[in-house]
């Protein structure tokens, strides 16, 4: 499972061979690869996908708090494509993706002391 698209949609509940929300996904994923890409992480040229084609080992190294990536653009995509209808949990996954942010900036630029 190394497609970003094929990726989120399994973890939003999709097939992969599911493709009416594709388009929709992709515009989610690409929202979330720009804020990353703002945040430091990845390229500073940004970084885009077109289809199930563009992998995670094409944005980021292995290794590179890769796994905080997925679940951080997961949770992005989910708010912009299924919104939980429980304001409780879109405040939670609200907190959870403003941890995941602050997280990778400090990856990014880390702080001496």
């Amino acid at each position: 499972m190394d497609s970003i698209l094929t990726s989120i949609k399994k973890l939003l509940g999709i097939t992969e061979d599911y493709e009416h929300f594709d388009t929709d996904i992709i515009i989610g994923i690409n929202s979330a690869l720009s804020v990353l890409t703002q945040l430091g992480v990845g390229s500073t040229d940004g970084f885009s996908i077109l289809d199930n084609n563009a992998t995670w080992s094409d944005f980021i190294d292995d290794g590179s708090n890769l796994e905080l990536v997925k679940s951080y653009i997961h949770l992005r995509v989910k708010l912009l494509f299924d919104p939980p209808s429980s304001s409780a949990v879109i405040e939670s996954m609200n907190r959870m993706i403003s941890e995941f942010e602050w997280r990778l900036m400090v990856t990014v630029d880390p702080i001496e002391i």
